[in-house]
């Protein structure tokens, strides 16, 4: 599932169509829109502006409305300026958005999960507030960090940085790839971290991220960027889906565990 970097690369690459106008829709499969009237309440309208809330896609328009995107596993926005109608009948696109200055936004998504949502300004303020602190947002520094790790010192270190309602946009891949940045074991409970351990967790969340931002996100699956083409941090994964591999920085094997269901790799010597 594409994660903060991934969909923040999709919303930077998205800005080219900024004040552009929606003047048709169209989809072949209507069970992921979540809101009724969708096509009536999109057309006509402008788009004034794009941003990222936690992993989801939000195009604000002109008509005080959200049009909330959610990638889910394989979902894929791509831009296209040479559009042509016999593209629908390609088997995983499911929707395109047809703009007036700009071609097309075409959704692609093998596995059908992504979902399109209108949402007023007050239901996107109720989703935002159930969401934890984004790690580029400006309230996220170290002192509103530690207090976040101070609530949570009863979870592990992993499950920490996957808690939603904690840092929002971190999932599997940069929930490893931080810890083993830190020198901290993912499997620690928070309540045995050092304030110096803190903050170089903290300080490995934003390194991370903005790397992975800087190299438009991680393909070792479907995510593409709004222009098809792969991410590169996969290049730089240090122990993400490395099981029996030796560390690049010490060579002993990489372990794997499962936290909350979900698998989490380290270094046993890299990270104490």
């Amino acid at each position: 599932m594409p994660e903060l970097p991934e969909v923040q690369t999709v919303v930077n690459d998205l800005q080219i169509i900024l004040g552009d106008t929606i003047i048709s829709f169209w989809s072949d499969f209507e069970k992921a829109i979540k809101s009724k009237d969708f096509e009536k309440n999109i057309l006509g309208k402008k788009i004034i502006d794009i941003k990222r809330i936690s992993k989801n896609i939000v195009l604000e328009l002109e008509n005080n409305s959200h049009l909330m995107i959610h990638l889910k596993m394989t979902g894929k926005i791509l831009t296209n300026k040479n559009f042509k109608p016999a593209r629908t009948s390609e088997k995983h696109l499911h929707h395109v958005f047809y703009l007036k200055k700009n071609g097309v936004l075409e959704f692609h998504d093998i596995r059908k999960f992504a979902t399109l949502e209108l949402l007023t300004n007050e239901k996107l303020l109720e989703i935002v507030a159930s969401k934890g602190m984004d790690p580029f947002s400006a309230d996220f520094d170290l002192a509103n960090f530690e207090k976040i790790v101070a609530s949570r010192k009863n979870k592990n270190v992993k499950s920490l940085l996957m808690d939603q309602k904690a840092i929002s946009g971190i999932g599997n891949i940069y929930a490893s790839e931080i810890p083993f940045s830190a020198k901290i074991n993912p499997l620690r409970k928070n309540s045995t971290l050092t304030k110096k351990e803190i903050a170089a967790l903290y300080n490995s969340t934003i390194k991370i991220l903005t790397k992975a931002i800087l190299l438009r996100g991680t393909s070792i699956s479907d995510y593409r960027d709004a222009n098809g083409k792969r991410g590169s941090f996969q290049n730089e994964l240090m122990v993400y889906g490395k099981v029996g591999d030796k560390c690049k920085k010490c060579d002993t094997i990489i372990q794997k565990a499962i936290v909350e269901q979900r698998s989490t790799f380290y270094c046993p010597t890299c990270q104490h």
